[in-house]
């Protein structure tokens, strides 16, 4: 098995890997480690070594080739196989998700929603059908569910996640205000929306 990377240095290479997409989008074929830096607040040499960790080397004077750079990052952070992904909890915040993410990875299949209102559940939203939460554990196992992202109500945000780890799922991004603590082999992102709004008032005050 190969050695994990620190967490940093993967969220570093998939914004790294969005800044290429639009760059190649834009009809630019190479790109060096400053301008990398530079879009990112970052320096050339933490690029270049977040890039020799991947085992990908640039073009000496013309820079890293931007297509073979996206290649290179996405044999490392996607799984060959694909991944599939359920939104739990389909609100406002998880109907953004939903519309947000439709398309966005090929190795990421959102598979799944799950919700409790009845607008809502036994059809598609957005292509995606829509189970009650009664029927989660029955449907993660079917559909072979690794990753969910909960956007439920506070007060039900553990009692999910409970239900989550039982019916099999190994990742789990919380976009809920409560802190959630899971089992080992579980892996948590935990995503605090207030905090980082007050973090940003914080150092423009």
């Amino acid at each position: 098995m190969k050695k994990k990377l620190p967490a940093r240095t993967v969220e570093r290479l998939s914004e790294y890997r969005r800044t290429l997409i639009n760059s190649l989008a834009e009809g630019k074929e190479y790109i060096f480690s400053h301008e990398l830096a530079e879009m990112h607040n970052n320096t050339a040499v933490q690029v270049r070594r977040d890039i020799m960790l991947i085992g990908y080397s640039g073009v000496q004077r013309r820079g890293y080739r931007i297509k073979e750079l996206i290649r290179a990052i996405g044999r490392v952070l996607d799984d060959p196989r694909g991944q599939n992904v359920a939104i739990v909890g389909v609100g406002h915040l998880g109907t953004a998700i939903l519309h947000y993410l439709k398309g966005k990875r090929p190795s990421l299949h959102l598979k799944v929603l799950f919700d409790i209102s009845e607008e809502k559940t036994g059809r598609e939203l957005n292509g995606v059908p829509c189970y009650h939460i009664d029927e989660l554990e029955r449907v993660i196992q079917e559909m072979r569910i690794e990753i969910a992202i909960l956007t439920v109500p506070m007060e039900v945000a553990k009692e999910m996640t409970e239900a989550l780890v039982k019916a099999g799922v190994r990742g789990i991004l919380n976009f809920t205000t409560v802190p959630l603590d899971v089992p080992e082999g579980v892996f948590l992102e935990e995503y605090d929306l207030i905090t980082s709004l007050e973090k940003v008032a914080y150092f423009v005050r």
